[in-house]
Parts: structure tokens; C-alpha cells; sequence
């Protein structure tokens, strides 16, 4: 099985055939977060979204018990995902039990599921699991996702792995959806950039500095 799992092909993201899958970005849940500071983590929910809107792929949000302790859906992102419809689970804390979210799922007509959500090791993992199962490739995304603390992400992430999901950070998904600088001639991905990633920031107004001055 090693062998087997060593000479996996690269299956590159690829913006025509991947769906975002937010999972329990809620107010509440977010107060469990405890493996990244709720500002750093916060950033890369946004960016995650903002990377959804850049390369137009589809989006299926769900949340838990909204009526409870978990709250509602993030506020950054009803603000980012205003027309996405939201499917409400009442009680199954595995999304992929819940009908309704996997037909949205089928719906997009994707393969490739990048998967984000509250908690690592519960909800995004069950999902991660599950959709593997049903033959979906699936690309965790482990800074947009969140723990009770780094003692549960570590084995969360293992096990998701074991099972044939590829961790990878917001930045990796974006930049592999791009693949090329060339392809940015909108500059959507540098406006990304700038925007969540400071020091990026500081890169580019040091670069066009340089180009007023010569």
C-alpha cells in the first residue's frame, strides 16, 4: 500500500474541475479555535472565499444547529457569499449524512473537493472521509480549518492523508488554480496577494517604487 500510495499521480487543483466546500464556518464554532489566532485564521477564511470568486468555482456552505451555541455563518463571509445558499443541518455533525448537502455537491458536477470548516478533526475530517469514499479527490485546507488545538489538527490531518486527502494551504490552492503568472492578466491574483498577505503587500509597493524611480 505504500508503494501504491508513493507513485500517486500529481492531480493538479485545477479551476475547471474543482468546488469549494465550506463546512461550519460559524460564529460560535469559530470561538473553538484554538490552533491559530482568531485574526490570522479569519484572514485565511477570507482569502479562501476570495479565492472561490477569482477562479469562479462553485460553493457549498453548511452550517450546524445554527439555532444554538455554534451561531450563525461567519459574518465575513455572508459578506463574501451573499447569493450562496446555505444548507442548514438540524443535527448530522458529518455533512456527508445530510441529502441535501450532498446533492449540492453532485450538483457541481466537480471531482475535485477543496474542503475548509470548524472542526479539523470532526467536521472537515468526517466530510474529508466520507467523500473520499464516494470517489471525490479531496484537498484539505488546513489553515482555513480549525481545532480545539494542535494536538487534535496533527492526527486529524494524518488520518484524512492516510485516506488519500492532500493538506494544503490557501496560498498552495490559489496558486495551483492559477499555475501560471501570465494567466493573471486581470490581476485578480495580485489584488489576493496584497490583500491578505502583508508582507506581499510591502513587496509589490517596493517593486512598483523601484519602477517610478528608473
Amino acid at each position: 500500500m505504500d508503494t501504491e500510495r508513493a507513485k500517486q499521480k500529481y492531480d493538479r487543483l485545477s479551476k475547471d474541475e474543482a468546488a469549494l466546500l465550506i463546512i461550519d464556518h460559524q460564529s460560535g464554532l469559530f470561538q473553538l479555535v484554538h490552533d491559530n489566532s482568531p485574526v490570522v485564521f479569519e484572514q485565511n477564511v477570507c482569502a479562501l472565499a476570495d479565492i472561490a470568486k477569482l477562479f469562479k468555482l462553485p460553493v457549498v456552505v453548511t452550517t450546524s444547529k445554527e439555532d444554538g451555541p455554534n451561531g450563525p455563518l461567519m459574518p465575513v463571509l455572508r459578506e463574501r457569499l451573499p447569493k450562496t445558499q446555505i444548507i442548514r443541518r438540524e443535527g448530522e455533525i458529518n455533512a456527508w449524512d445530510n441529502n441535501e448537502f450532498v446533492k449540492a455537491v453532485k450538483k457541481t458536477g466537480r471531482k475535485q473537493l477543496i474542503i475548509a470548516g470548524i472542526t479539523t478533526d470532526v467536521c472537515v475530517a468526517f466530510a474529508a472521509l466520507s467523500a473520499i469514499e464516494a470517489g471525490y479527490k479531496v484537498y484539505v485546507v488546513t489553515d482555513a480549518s480549525g481545532s480545539l488545538c494542535l494536538s487534535s489538527t496533527g492526527p486529524a490531518i494524518a488520518r484524512m492523508v492516510m485516506a488519500g486527502a492532500q493538506p494544503m494551504s490557501w496560498f498552495a490552492v490559489a496558486s495551483e488554480l492559477l499555475r501560471d503568472w501570465r494567466d493573471d492578466e486581470s490581476g485578480g491574483f495580485k489584488k489576493l496577494m496584497t490583500e491578505h498577505v502583508p508582507n506581499y503587500r510591502h513587496l509589490i509597493d517596493s517593486h512598483e517604487t523601484k519602477k517610478q524611480e528608473d
